[in-house]
Parts: structure tokens; C-alpha cells; sequence
């Protein structure tokens, strides 16, 4: 497991409640049952033969999230989903969850391939890259008008405050979304 592969580090609260540390730091990138399993291992009392006779357990740390907040007691299968797309779409995709209450895993997944317009430096960067690709400064040039004619910082600004776009700064990139899809 990597340094920047997300991950949790769940926590006995039963040792917890009694004063010790006992936990394990667990790939979040794994199927949640395959999570489960290694909580369950975690939680087996070595008094009894493996046996688990705790059950509490607690996200106590995690890491490879970026910007997203974990609580305590988020669902696993929640957890999962969004470590797969942090190491499939990387920080972008940590960036997107922290636009949604939470994410529906199946649905969501797709939604921001959808959504997900790019990194830019800036909002101007983008709207400059839009005006290009809708082909704006090609009809400018064709007709005869100067690029000077078209003010991007304001077209920038309206895109924003449109709610055209929805943009989340992190770790000195920008990333910008669609907020519709």
C-alpha cells in the first residue's frame, strides 16, 4: 500500500474505553466486505482462540483522502467507494465528494466522470479554454475581431456566480465541476 492510497486506521474501542491503543491501519481501496474482515481480525480476542467478542470499532485516522472528512462510525461500503475513486480519478475525485452531502457509490461514480470539467490554475483558465473549444476566438479571428474584444475575466466571473460551474480548491490546484450533473 502506498503512501497516498487511502486509508483508515480503525480502532478497538473496547481497548480504547479501557485505556490502550489497538487498531490496524486497513487499505480502503478493498471491497467493504474484505474491510469487514480484517475489523473482524482486528477485534479477535487472542484469549479466546480468535474469537471475536468485541464488536465496537471506531475510524479513529485516515489518510489519501485529500480535503474529504471521514467520521467515526462512516459506513464502510461509503468509505470504500470513495477510496476507489480517489485512486482511480485521484485528488479530483476527493475534491467532487466534498460537493455532495454523500455519495450513492453505483451512480455517483459515473456522475463524476460526468461532471468533472478539469484542473485548471484559475477560473479565467478555464473560461479561456472554453471560449476556445466553443470555438469563439476562431469566429472573433474570422469576423475580424480583436481576442481583446472578449472580456474572460467576466465571463469567468458569470460562470461562477451562474452556478455554471462549482470549483474546489486543494493542494494548489483548482478543480472545476458541473454542478447540474
Amino acid at each position: 500500500m502506498s503512501a497516498d492510497s487511502p486509508q483508515i486506521y480503525v480502532a478497538d474501542l473496547a481497548a480504547y474505553v479501557a485505556g490502550r491503543l489497538r487498531g490496524v491501519w486497513i487499505d480502503a481501496t478493498q471491497d467493504p466486505e474484505d474491510i469487514h474482515l480484517e475489523i473482524k481480525s482486528m477485534l479477535a480476542d487472542e484469549d479466546t482462540g480468535g474469537n471475536v467478542r468485541r464488536e465496537e470499532y471506531a475510524i479513529h485516522d485516515y489518510e489519501g483522502f485529500g480535503p474529504v472528512t471521514l467520521g467515526e462510525y462512516e459506513d464502510i461500503a461509503t468509505v470504500a467507494g470513495i477510496a476507489r475513486g480517489i485512486a482511480e480519478h485521484g485528488p479530483a475525485f476527493a475534491a467532487w465528494v466534498t460537493t455532495r452531502d454523500r455519495i450513492n457509490l453505483e451512480d455517483d461514480l459515473d456522475s463524476f466522470q460526468d461532471a468533472y470539467l478539469g484542473t485548471f490554475d484559475s477560473v479565467k483558465d478555464y473560461a479561456e479554454t472554453l471560449a476556445d473549444d466553443m470555438g469563439w476566438y476562431a469566429a472573433m479571428a474570422d469576423a475580424g475581431i480583436s481576442e481583446s474584444y472578449l472580456d474572460v475575466a467576466a465571463f469567468a466571473r458569470d460562470l461562477e456566480l451562474g452556478g455554471d460551474i462549482t470549483t474546489v480548491e486543494c493542494d494548489g490546484s483548482l478543480h472545476i465541476f458541473d454542478p447540474r450533473l
